[in-house]
């Protein structure tokens, strides 16, 4: 998979918030996800290792059946520390990595992180948006920012999240009597559609099987207990 753009950590905090900003004007809140896609991604990264690499990892699920086409894991050292609200210029070269080994382009991907629920509207799911140019969906499982209404207990059930006045995203109910999630625009897709997919995607489990199975990826166990990493012909991590 060839990737739209890349946007490196530009040095030092000041620099990386006003790119924010800017970036964040380039995010569209437009549905662009095809009427019947074909693939679904989710990614997620590892905690960094004793020397301070992380692994990034895309699974791709064939949709709407969400069964695993294939598994790609990357490899980057971050070069920040965990910062809140800059998390993307530790986790997006990992994945960008990842994303590039690709063969199965994905119409959507699901992101473990924020999408415009971020204080400068360009989270992790936006950032990934932009650099990979496809539909993304930011699916957290912890609050950033923002405040809800009580949403009903069934599944299905969502709240508008609102920071400042601005909707920026929905704490949304994706399985009966369990914590929500909560789904914010990355790129390319309306809040109301944002929604709507993430719920196709869970299952059996409060976060959506994309993002699930590329939990597993990053971690380098196997998945389901039975697909490993090396079984869907990912390539090991490059030393």
């Amino acid at each position: 998979m060839k990737l739209a753009a890349t946007y490196d950590w530009p040095g030092n905090l000041e620099a990386a918030k006003a790119l924010q900003v800017a970036l964040a004007g380039m995010v569209s809140a437009h549905s662009d996800i095809p009427a019947e896609p074909r693939y679904v991604a989710g990614v997620d990264v590892s905690p960094p290792d004793a020397d301070g690499w992380v692994r990034g990892a895309v699974a791709v699920l064939r949709w709407p059946e969400l069964t695993l086409a294939e598994v790609r894991v990357g490899r980057d050292k971050p070069p920040v520390p965990y910062i809140p609200g800059y998390l993307a210029f530790r986790e997006v070269p990992a994945v960008s990595d990842a994303l590039e080994r690709l063969e199965t382009v994905p119409d959507v991907i699901l992101v473990d992180g924020q999408g415009m629920a971020h204080p400068r509207r360009f989270g992790l799911a936006c950032h990934l948006g932009l650099t990979a140019g496809v539909p993304t969906i930011g699916c957290a499982k912890s609050r950033l920012l923002g405040r809800f209404e009580e949403l009903g207990n069934e599944r299905g059930r969502s709240s508008p999240l609102v920071d400042r006045g601005e909707v920026v995203g929905a704490a949304v109910r994706s399985r009966t009597g369990v914590s929500p999630i909560y789904v914010s625009v990355g790129h390319r897709v309306s809040l109301e559609g944002a929604i709507a997919f993430a719920l196709t995607c869970c299952g059996r489990y409060r976060v959506p099987e994309p993002t699930r199975l590329a939990h597993f990826a990053a971690a380098g166990r196997f998945v389901e207990g039975v697909y490993s990493i090396m079984e869907s012909g990912a390539e090991p991590a490059r030393q």
